[in-house]
């Protein structure tokens, strides 16, 4: 099975996972909105990165985890519109391709690696633990966003094979 685990967001991260191992780890492909120059998530360039693995992709079965995040006390008006626009456009192109979709709360997953009330670079430290040959990919601390889709499908995976 061919998971695909979402950090949504502009700064955010997919993984393509399979059989325990990632196959590979992309940023959030993203594109410029509007005059100011800010950024949007790339809704096209994302089918392209999800149709091209899952046509290489011998065994059919796929599954995508994306993250479920809500607002955050603190956080903008403005920027959390924009994340959610960000995951509204992730779900659209998931239906679109009629791709199952699970969503797992921040904590759930957190709380399978130990990782509730961690900084956010313990993310990064341990999927490194967990893939030390994918660490040359999480070397810079911005990589932080690549661990935590690591780690979304991987806790997918873990948790799929208890279930089955």
């Amino acid at each position: 099975m061919l998971i695909i685990g979402i950090d949504p967001g502009v700064s955010g991260s997919i993984c393509f996972f399979k059989d325990g191992k990632i196959l590979d780890v992309i940023e959030m492909p993203i594109m410029n909105e509007g005059k100011k120059n800010k950024k949007q998530v790339n809704g096209a360039q994302i089918y392209n990165e999800i149709i091209k693995r899952i046509n290489t992709n011998s065994d059919t079965r796929t599954r995508v985890v994306i993250e479920h995040v809500t607002a955050m006390p603190g956080q903008g008006v403005t920027s959390m519109f924009n994340f959610g626009q960000s995951f509204g456009i992730l779900k659209g192109v998931c239906s679109a391709m009629r791709l199952p979709m699970f969503f797992v709360r921040p904590a759930k997953w957190k709380k399978y690696y130990n990782l509730i009330n961690s900084e956010k670079d313990a993310s990064r430290t341990r999927a490194i633990e967990i893939f030390p040959n994918f660490s040359s990919q999480l070397s810079k601390k911005k990589d932080s966003n690549k661990a935590d889709a690591i780690l979304i499908a991987s806790f997918y995976y873990e948790t799929y094979k208890i279930e089955e």
